[in-house]
């Protein structure tokens, strides 16, 4: 099934992906053709990794991003707090071999390779939009994996009421870890009952191929109904834990990012309005679109959040 969008985005907000759209049509048209004797000069030297990875069930219907906005506009303080130096500075971290360490409150612990995890887990394509705090905004084609799917094959215990991600620390690669940027390594976390929520993603690619460095490479949290600094990058240890992990941003700045960190027009960053958001890739001219509660998820996600006053626990 697909997600419904309340407010349909433009094409004029979000730049077409034609190459990326046109694939999508040989698939479903000519099964079992080679994709690059099909696409232009051009785009035709190699075949992306995941050109054939299917839609998933929660795809949502949109236009997607142009691949170099996405792939060059990126938070990655690992790296550096400028958006564009990541894409050049994360080229030196290497992501093969990739392990996981997976600790705490579950019967199945220890250390995984990224490769066993892949092959445990199914992958599907899902196009999500995606909501950057700083009220700017894309939509991705993501090729990854049910988080929930995941974290069920650890076998979590009843205590395990959250479950906390942490990247990688390396900082004579990621040399933005030997600033004070924010306290390293980097951390995330989220209740169980939303890791379980069928939205919820793990990424290993997007736009057809293996994910990019600057994008989180080789394996990063895909949230869409909240804020992206939730979205983890380069996760090298999951932790089952009784009680609420304490998040890089919300240790940093606990008045200005919450634990939560929904979508919600309504709760104001105290620097900036949230109630609009700049498109990634758009002419200055297309006027900010209106943001929607949960990111335009709040159907699939508002009962998480049931008797909750979402202005508190923002």
């Amino acid at each position: 099934m697909l997600i419904k969008e309340k407010t349909p985005i433009l094409s004029s907000e979000i730049t077409d992906k034609a190459i990326f759209i046109n694939r999508r049509k040989i698939i479903k048209a000519a099964a079992g053709i080679s994709i690059a004797s099909l696409l232009p000069g051009s785009v035709n030297a190699q075949e992306k990794k995941y050109a054939h990875i299917p839609a998933g069930p929660y795809s949502a219907s949109l236009k997607v991003t142009d691949y170099e906005d996405a792939a060059n506009y990126t938070n990655y303080y690992e790296f550096s707090t400028n958006k564009k130096d990541s894409t050049v500075l994360a080229k030196n971290l290497k992501t093969i071999p990739w392990n996981v360490t997976v600790e705490g409150e579950a019967e199945k612990t220890g250390v995984f390779n990224l490769e066993d995890i892949l092959k445990n887990n199914s992958l599907e394509e899902r196009i999500y939009r995606f909501r950057c705090v700083e009220a700017w905004s894309m939509a991705a084609p993501w090729i990854g994996f049910p988080l929930g799917a995941m974290l069920k094959q650890f076998q979590p215990s009843s205590k395990a009421k959250f479950v906390k991600f942490t990247t990688l620390y390396d900082p004579e690669v990621m040399i933005g870890q030997k600033t004070k940027a924010l306290g390293w390594p980097y951390v995330e976390g989220l209740r169980m009952d939303e890791a379980m929520h069928p939205l919820a993603f793990m990424a290993t690619g997007m736009y057809d191929d293996t994910l990019p460095n600057q994008n989180g490479a080789p394996l990063r949290l895909v949230i869409p109904w909240k804020y992206g600094f939730k979205s983890i990058k380069a996760i090298v240890k999951i932790r089952f834990t009784e009680t609420m992990p304490a998040t890089a941003w919300n240790k940093m700045a606990p008045g200005e990012y919450g634990f939560y960190a929904n979508v919600n027009p309504a709760v104001a960053h105290p620097r900036w309005s949230q109630s609009r958001e700049r498109i990634l890739g758009a002419s200055i001219f297309t006027p900010k679109r209106k943001t929607e509660m949960f990111n335009g998820y709040e159907e699939q996600v508002a009962s998480l959040y049931s008797g909750m006053d979402l202005k508190k626990y923002f």
